[in-house]
C-alpha cells in the first residue's frame, strides 16, 4: 500500500482482520502528537486503526527495502543470462512472517471455536 492509498483507506474508514492480542507501546511525544493530529483530521478512524495502518505501511516498505543478495543460480532468462535466487533478508522475512501468520491464525481459530 502506498501512502496515498493509506489516506484514501482512512477516508473510507475500512477495517481489516485483526489478531485477538493487543500490543502496548509508548510513543515518542512528537509521534504521539502526530497520531492525535491524524485522529482529528480523520475522526472516523480510531487511534488504534491509524497506528495499525501506519505500521502495516512501514512494514511493507521495510520488506521492499531489504537489500537483494544473489544466491545460487536457479534459471536463465530468454537471453541466456543467469537468474539468481534472493539469498538476502527478504525471503527470510517472508518465510518467518508466514510462519507467524499461520500460528496467529491457528490461535484465532482455536479461540473462536472455544467461544
Amino acid at each position: 500500500m502506498r501512502i496515498q492509498e493509506l489516506v484514501a483507506h482512512w477516508e473510507t474508514n475500512s477495517k481489516g482482520e485483526r489478531t485477538p492480542q493487543t500490543y502496548s507501546i509508548h510513543l515518542p511525544l512528537r509521534e504521539a502528537a502526530q497520531i492525535l493530529a491524524l485522529k482529528e483530521m480523520y475522526p472516523d478512524c480510531t487511534e488504534d486503526q491509524i497506528l495499525t495502518d501506519l505500521l502495516c505501511y512501514a512494514l511493507a516498505e521495510l520488506s521492499q527495502a531489504f537489500p537483494y543478495e544473489a544466491g545460487r543460480q536457479v534459471a536463465q532468462d530468454e537471453y541466456g543470462d543467469p537468474i539468481y535466487e534472493d539469498a538476502g533478508l527478504t525471503p527470510k522475512f517472508i518465510r518467518l512472517a508466514e510462519k507467524y501468520r499461520s500460528t496467529l491464525e491457528s490461535t484465532r481459530s482455536t479461540a473462536q471455536e472455544a467461544s
